[in-house]
């Protein structure tokens, strides 16, 4: 996954502003206890910190991959 398809998903599951300030203010311990934002600003790889958002927010994997019904959901990595 690539930052520009995680900021898809995060405007089609979340909503566009909604989603924005989730991915910049919310703390998530899963990323150490940063914001998605400062997580892949460390290096920290997009579908990490997409996973790790929609965890928090207690997001079904059904629900993970927006209205397109094409678009491959990003694999977790082993052990997560």
């Amino acid at each position: 996954m690539r930052n520009r398809e995680l900021a898809d998903l995060v405007a089609d599951v979340l909503g566009p502003v909604e989603g924005r300030l989730l991915l910049e203010e919310l703390v998530l311990g899963a990323l150490g206890d940063r914001t998605g934002a400062a997580a892949l600003a460390d290096g920290v790889e997009p579908r990490d910190v997409w996973h790790a958002l929609c965890d928090a927010l207690g997001i079904p994997d059904s629900a993970r991959w927006g209205t397109d019904r094409h678009r491959q959901a990003p694999p977790r990595h082993a052990g997560r």
